[in-house]
């Protein structure tokens, strides 16, 4: 039988479209998720989207990373971003179409960046959330009234 692994979080609405979050036994001061209408520089915290598009990159650099390290490689720097996709569907209902991950490592080591190419069919398999977003997600909902 796999193994399975359960973390819970939770959040409180504190007004409007505005939801405090409580991720549990981590140490963050305080974590907001923001979907109300303001302008993105008056916003307390990311939308469901931008946390989605964090979670991905987050997931798919520490996969990166870690294929890396085993391979005993040290990289000069390293960055990465996503750029998620929202559209409207069929029905006027925004959806998530995609999420584009750019990863950038940087060395000036030719010898090194071909070593890295070794990693590049390797890392995403790896990556809990891409996968999991890939193969569909099983999401059960309880409204408790």
């Amino acid at each position: 039988m796999p193994e399975e692994l359960r973390t819970k979080v939770s959040i409180v609405l504190e007004k409007e479209m505005l939801f405090k979050c409580d991720i549990g036994e981590m140490k963050v001061e305080e974590c907001y998720i923001d979907e109300t209408e303001q302008e993105e520089a008056e916003r307390l915290g990311p939308d469901p989207a931008k946390l989605l598009g964090l979670s991905v990159l987050g997931c798919m650099a520490a996969s990166f990373l870690f294929c890396i390290e085993k391979r005993k490689l040290v990289l000069e720097d390293f960055k990465g971003e996503a750029e998620v996709v929202v559209i409207k569907n069929e029905k006027d209902l925004y959806r998530v179409k995609e999420i584009n991950v750019k990863l950038q490592p940087n060395t000036s080591d030719p010898a090194l960046v071909k070593r890295i190419g070794q990693c590049k069919n390797l890392f995403e398999s790896h990556c809990t959330i891409t996968e999991s977003i890939r193969k569909g997600i099983k999401v059960n909902v309880d409204l408790d009234l």
